[in-house]
């Protein structure tokens, strides 16, 4: 998609928040089990051993969470632990800094996907999308969901908020919805800050019907959890899923 039309239309969806987007904090009311079905059970640090991955695994079963969420190199593994589930396997692509090359992604989701990951958790290009290189940004979101539609698998496109301009999460939200992605993400958990209540519901008014929204960073307890799903949050990335669980009882 050409520069000049993808600018068009993000000033278009500008011009519509000022109008009509107003943040109002809410919070859902859910069952136990019903908070469980939004967690993305994650596990993403640097020190993470095939036994911390095991466990992972074994307490998202054990919880019913909607998924675990790791690092490429467990793909395999968490699949194979996670077989006679419903669970499912969400991996990180251009993680933590989004500053790989579009071919390097590319590459990067295949072989995941390859592995048998269901989901794709994708930095965006965080430099390219703050000098306005939107088509750029495009291009490299759509040729992931490309592969991803292919597949039948789903692609979260992780824009990382606490860097950028209320601007800059609107552009980054739309050619995200334009390109394909199934989800926007709030965080890496790696940045200088995590899922925000408004930026979530601005996600959530931008991303209308064709998207759905993954609030994480931060979120360690079922008070929080539980205003990201009011705020439209259809997905929480949390390494606290136990803590939340058990709070939620």
């Amino acid at each position: 998609m050409r520069i000049s039309e993808l600018e068009k239309i993000i000033k278009n969806e500008t011009r519509r928040v000022e109008k009509e987007f107003t943040f109002e904090e809410k919070q859902a009311n859910l069952k136990p089990h019903e908070v469980a079905k939004y967690i993305d059970h994650t596990l993403l640090k640097a020190t993470s051993t095939p036994l911390d991955i095991e466990t992972l695994c074994k307490e998202a079963k054990d919880n019913n969470f909607y998924a675990v969420c790791i690092n490429p190199t467990y793909v395999i593994l968490s699949k194979e632990i996670l077989t006679d589930s419903e669970v499912k396997v969400a991996t990180v692509i251009g993680f933590p800094l989004g500053a790989n090359t579009i071919q390097t992604k590319v590459y990067e989701s295949e072989n995941s996907i390859k592995d048998g990951a269901d989901e794709l958790d994708m930095v965006l290009n965080i430099g390219r999308l703050k000098v306005q290189q939107y088509d750029y940004i495009y291009e490299e979101i759509h040729a992931i969901s490309s592969l991803t539609k292919d597949a039948k698998k789903l692609l979260k496109v992780i824009i990382e908020t606490c860097y950028l301009s209320k601007e800059e999460k609107i552009a980054a939200v739309v050619i995200s919805k334009l390109a394909g992605a199934d989800f926007v993400k709030t965080s890496t958990g790696f940045g200088s800050g995590g899922a925000e209540l408004e930026d979530v519901a601005l996600m959530n008014f931008l991303a209308g019907n064709e998207m759905k929204v993954k609030a994480s960073g931060g979120i360690k307890d079922l008070e929080t959890a539980l205003k990201m799903i009011g705020c439209g949050a259809d997905r929480i990335g949390t390494s606290s899923g136990l803590k939340i669980i058990q709070e939620s009882k």
